[in-house]
């Protein structure tokens, strides 16, 4: 009787009401903001939340539902292999869905690229990254311990992605533990030189071991963005010289800046590459990072010290690689492209007509991302910034403004009257502040 009266107090009360009885949300300060809105279901690019309420997911919930939520043609395949093989170690074993994915991924991933390590988020696919780099050196005799990032880079939470990144709002508590890192200013075609001629000094030390960067897009950065020709520029250096080159697409990757990868834009390219997010379209956790064969051969021993340990219990997991193969075929699926090119299109003309009203400090466009940052100054977590997200969330749009900058990266599937809806609820909200 008494487990009846709790089961049914249970249903009685609000999800939030539930929530902040044991959980601990991420990137939250639970005494400043202990609400947390229950979300039911969720379908395309539309939430549903426990009072009926529909919001249009305008950031893919954290660019992970590409193409769109529950989509039916990536269920209905990961349903299929439920049934076959759920999981299984993938040290000593192997199995079709993780080969399939190697073979399908290689083919739209830069030429250069041969080999793929699993893990499980955006965080240990760099962290691998960064492993990689110091390793292939150690392996080779040679002392270099230092990485470099860009300046204001955001790469994970675990320790390694944290010592590259550059938001100290993030990492700040810490920074005393971590690896060596020195940072590179992001290139604009105004500092470009100086920025070069800079690095160039500090290669002659030998002692750096790999460059991780964010390619065009920065996107915990509040979605700065460089060009192509100048961050071409930094790699070729710094290949010159023997660095590895660790290109973070987790969240750039899978057709964001309308091409599979931004790294396609840029002519010299990455020796590795760090993938997650939409890599399973926002269906389950998983990570692949890639690399050349000249950085596996490094690990390529009789030498059992030589390999890279490091393992994830859930690593290559059959249902997430089944999930990663259907959204690798609707990212090349006519529907899906043309989807693309529609939001890229869509974001250009509301560029056209916003960039120049007085609460708009700057625009700028990347592929379906579109930022634009307000001429008000506020803090990145401030009051100002809260009040812009309940404007957002009381019209039925779910968009997390980074401080003063608004930013969409919506799914592909996103209708243009969604879209619509969502540019003129930014408008109403520069119109009002």
């Amino acid at each position: 009787m008494k487990n009846e009266i709790e089961t049914e107090t249970l249903a009685s009360e609000s999800l939030s009401v539930r929530d902040k009885k044991h959980l601990w949300h991420p990137l939250t300060q639970h005494k400043l903001h202990p609400e947390m809105l229950g979300i039911v279901s969720a379908k395309g690019a539309v939430l549903y939340d426990e009072n009926g309420k529909e919001y249009i997911d305008g950031i893919a919930s954290w660019y992970t539902s590409a193409y769109g939520h529950c989509n039916e043609y990536i269920t209905e395949k990961v349903y299929a292999q439920m049934q076959k093989l759920d999981q299984v170690v993938f040290s000593g074993f192997t199995h079709e869905p993780a080969i399939e994915l190697s073979e399908e991924l290689i083919k739209l991933l830069p030429e250069n690229q041969e080999k793929l390590f699993f893990s499980d988020n955006g965080s240990t696919a760099t962290e691998i990254g960064i492993k990689m780099a110091l390793q292939f050196h150690f392996n080779q005799g040679r002392k270099r311990k230092t990485m470099l990032a860009f300046e204001e880079g955001f790469h994970g939470d675990t320790f390694g992605a944290m010592s590259v990144s550059g938001l100290s709002v993030y990492n700040g508590p810490f920074a005393e533990f971590f690896i060596d890192v020195e940072r590179v200013d992001v290139p604009t075609d105004e500092n470009i030189e100086a920025v070069l001629s800079k690095l160039e000094k500090r290669l002659q030390q030998n002692d750096i071991a790999g460059f991780i960067y964010e390619p065009l897009v920065q996107g915990a950065a509040a979605m700065k963005m460089h060009t192509a020709d100048n961050l071409n520029r930094i790699l070729k250096l710094l290949k010159k010289h023997g660095v590895l080159t660790i290109a973070d697409e987790v969240m750039t990757g899978f057709g964001k800046t309308g091409k599979p990868f931004a790294s396609e834009y840029i002519e010299t390219k990455p020796d590795v590459i760090c993938m997650s997010k939409a890599l399973t379209a926002g269906l389950v956790p998983m990570a692949i990072t890639s690399c050349s064969q000249e950085v596996y051969n490094a690990f390529y021993s009789d030498d059992m010290a030589k390999g890279l340990f490091h393992g994830h219990t859930y690593t290559a997991n059959p249902l997430a690689c089944t999930a990663a193969i259907a959204g690798l075929e609707l990212l090349q699926s006519e529907e899906i492209q043309v989807g693309i090119k529609r939001i890229i299109g869509s974001h250009q003309k509301f560029n056209t007509r916003i960039k120049n009203h007085p609460k708009v400090a700057r625009t700028r466009q990347c592929g379906i991302i579109f930022a634009l940052d307000l001429n008000v100054k506020m803090e990145r977590y401030g009051n100002l910034r809260d009040q812009m997200f309940k404007h957002f969330m009381d019209n039925g749009v779910f968009l997390r403004p980074l401080g003063s900058t608004i930013y969409i990266s919506a799914p592909y599937v996103i209708t243009d009257g969604q879209l619509q809806k969502i540019y003129t609820t930014i408008e109403d909200l520069l119109n009002s502040i």
